[in-house]
């Protein structure tokens, strides 16, 4: 009979912890890269490491990785989702529906192996990271609490030193922060001694039978404690600065979820719960000891304006004139409560670096994350970079960069970063006849899952040769202008970015005509969909930074939307394809399409240059020679492209001429009027 799961992994853990324990203190440890932390950005970054065989360690202080996951969510879901039956058996497709993996070459090596919940419990997530940990062989140290981070500076850069509970020093070459954010996140309010924390409250409902209580926060934590409360609690009341921001209006996966949400119904229904925005710093908290006919005196918790309290201390017992109620007689929250819980989230723990090696605080998420550059490196610290929840700064409430469906291909493009910069190797590239171009792009739009989860973060790029062209995937856009130094790949006939994004337009999501379906209004579209930007050079960093407010680029010299499609297929041959093969030729100047060897050989004659199928097809003794003539007259018939105007580079008649004869008018996703 085999051990329970659970049981394999507390032991394999136990194991890690006494081993880890067993290290003599006091001793000096040398490595290239240090990665602190094992969750699954530690782990993901590790598995990358060790594929390239570098010299690595991940330090974790805990005695498993994903410690966080044991106790986080409090509530034992997760809201990542878990779609294991698509109905595709292609893998890179289906990580697009599977928040949960970790990136590897195993095919076998998904979190699905551990659950096949839809929303799975959080303790199978731990469970999988111990999995992927030792299947792939990763070198982990478990109970490692590092104390202290200082940088040192010598004329080859900087160096990271890593001191432990022991006194023993890491030194690093490179330093990859995967903490996440486990700090919770408070404020500091008169009476704010008298509420509890999401960290440490109970999580039985019956401990709140017929309790009125109030939460402060608005987001998933906040929601998943009132959903867990509603059936025993006798009101549940919900107080923050903002109003509720779903996810589904949003698209930002870190904003309410539905399966939290059950208080919206209450509340919008009426049945005694309800939700209040105020500025959390302006309230009070404030205790009275009530006297009941039946019940012995017992204490309660008023939620009051500051302005109204006097003696500034929630200790004594408030006084009538103290309480809103006194003040306003229809005050929302006038009301008592038996408790008050705080669920503001989680902060960056920025206690451990010394002067010398923190990162700045970034400007925006109210200061709790590290800033970094575009390619995740901090800000101000040469050689220390940030990985997973902790760099979110970048793509905060615009991106999945928070979340694992979305950093697993944040930490992969880092490593490139780093590939190239400490051993030359430069970012991967696949070599394509440009005729090649609307396969691969049809391809990629229509399974990759990196663009689709980091849609706007990150982007294909396809450098442009003349008749050849290199596709480069998931490269950080905003660091487009630092492309040759990151890269290693230089631009020198014009690029092609493809993007995936959003609408701009605030709309109803859920009401009628939500959804753009004619190709030629494919710029309108409201949901996800592919967008390719064309540019005769490389965009600079004033451009970068001047571009309009909620692009992910600056304005490009062509631009083409895909229409957005219900299934996210885009491959229909008259609004998909078509479209997208006339706005590349726009963009190579020539004509991409393929041709049997018959229409080669009458072009050939009749062309000063044929199209590229011909050129490195039919001139080089290779084709299909078409035996039928069913679609013979499709294929014969040849769109003269018009050479470029020389005269005036902005002047696009020659293109609207093209276009024409295509039978694409100009109001089509090919947008030029910029």
């Amino acid at each position: 009979m085999g051990m329970e799961p659970s049981l394999v992994y507390f032991l394999l853990s136990f194991l890690g912890f006494i081993i880890g324990s067993e290290q003599h203190t006091n001793i000096t440890h040398h490595h290239d890269y240090c990665v602190l932390g094992a969750g699954p950005s530690g782990l993901q970054m590790g598995h990358y490491l060790s594929r390239a065989r570098r010299d690595y360690i991940i330090l974790e202080r805990n005695s498993g990785p994903g410690s966080f996951f044991n106790r986080y969510p409090r509530h034992r879901k997760l809201i990542s989702i878990n779609k294991i039956h698509t109905g595709s058996n292609n893998r890179e497709f289906n990580l697009r529906h599977d928040w949960n993996s970790l990136l590897s070459d195993r095919g076998d090596l998904l979190f699905g192996r551990v659950s096949s919940d839809f929303y799975p419990p959080a303790d199978a997530l731990p469970l999988y990271l111990s999995l992927y940990e030792r299947e792939l062989g990763l070198r982990v140290r478990y109970g490692v609490d590092i104390g202290r981070i200082r940088a040192l500076s010598s004329a080859s850069g900087k160096q990271y030193v890593l001191t432990d509970q022991h006194g023993s020093s890491y030194f690093c070459s490179v330093l990859l922060l995967a903490t996440g954010l486990w700090v919770p996140q408070t404020i500091e309010f008169v009476g704010s001694d008298l509420v509890e924390g999401y960290e440490s409250i109970s999580t039985n409902p019956e401990d709140y039978k017929d309790q009125a209580v109030l939460i402060l926060g608005k987001g998933n934590s906040a929601f998943e404690t009132a959903q867990s409360l509603l059936g025993k609690a006798s009101r549940v009341h919900m107080v923050s600065r903002s109003a509720v921001r779903l996810a589904w209006q949003t698209h930002y996966v870190g904003d309410l979820r539905a399966v939290n949400n059950e208080v919206l119904d209450t509340y919008q229904l009426k049945s005694l719960d309800g939700l209040v925005e105020t500025h959390l710093e302006e309230i009070a908290i404030t205790k009275r000891t009530e006297e009941g006919r039946r019940r012995p005196k017992k204490d309660k918790l008023y939620l009051t304006l500051k302005k109204y309290t006097q003696s500034g201390s929630s200790s004594s017992d408030a006084r009538a004139e103290e309480l809103s109620g006194f003040h306003i007689d229809n005050f929302s929250m006038r009301k008592p409560y038996d408790r008050v819980i705080r669920c503001l989230g989680f902060k960056f723990n920025f206690s451990i670096f010394d002067r010398s090696a923190s990162p700045p605080r970034s400007d925006n998420a109210r200061g709790r994350l590290p800033a970094v550059t575009a390619w995740y490196e901090g800000k101000n610290t040469p050689g220390l970079f940030v990985l997973g929840t902790a760099a979110h700064s970048r793509d905060y409430r615009a991106s999945a960069g928070g979340f694992i469906h979305g950093f697993r291909y944040t930490v992969r493009a880092v490593h490139r970063v780093l590939e190239h910069r400490h051993h030359g190797h430069m970012w991967p590239s696949t070599k394509l006849s440009t005729s090649q171009l609307s396969s691969w792009i049809l391809k990629r739009v229509n399974e990759a899952s990196g663009p689709y989860q980091m849609f706007q973060v990150l982007g294909d790029i396809v450098l442009l040769q003349g008749s050849q062209s290199r596709y480069l995937e998931e490269f950080p856009l905003q660091a487009l202008a630092q492309f040759a130094s990151l890269s290693g790949h230089k631009v020198t006939k014009g690029l092609i970015i493809l993007v995936m994004q959003y609408g701009k337009k605030k709309m109803d999501y859920l009401g009628r005509n939500r959804a753009e379906t004619d190709w030629t209004r494919a710029w309108k579209s409201n949901f996800l969909h592919p967008v390719l930007y064309y540019y005769d050079r490389l965009p600079t960093e004033e451009e970068m930074r001047l571009r309009p407010h909620g692009w992910p680029l600056p304005r490009p010299k062509a631009i083409h939307h895909m229409i957005e499609d219900f299934l996210t297929e885009w491959d229909g041959s008259i609004s998909h394809i078509q479209p997208l093969q006339r706005f590349l030729e726009y963009c190579v100047q020539n004509d991409l399409r393929s041709f049997y060897a018959e229409s080669c050989f009458r072009l050939s004659l009749t062309h000063r240059q044929p199209p590229l199928s011909c050129r490195y097809g039919y001139l080089r003794g290779q084709g299909l020679t078409q035996s039928s003539q069913t679609g013979q007259k499709h294929y014969n018939t040849a769109v003269e492209f018009p050479e470029p105007n020389k005269g005036n580079p902005h002047d696009n008649s020659a293109f609207t001429n093209y276009l024409a004869q295509a039978g694409a008018p100009m109001s089509s996703g090919i947008k030029l009027d910029l």
